[in-house]
């Protein structure tokens, strides 16, 4: 009984996907990662303004 409840460990040897739908999910991953590029530029864009500054008005003093 108490192997049931325990963990089980599982090794995938192979997948079997027909080469078009491989295709169609990569097109679909790289249109879905465009919005996430922009989103996470312009986080980026706003962090380098607010430390870009912060130093840049440490430097004049």
């Amino acid at each position: 009984m108490s192997q049931e409840n325990g963990k089980q460990e599982v090794t995938v040897v192979d997948i079997k996907m027909p080469f078009m739908s491989m295709v169609i999910f990569m097109v679909k991953f790289a249109i879905a990662s465009i919005p996430a590029f922009i989103i996470l530029s312009l986080i980026f864009s706003v962090l380098m303004a607010v430390f870009g500054g912060i130093f840049h008005g440490m430097g004049r003093y």
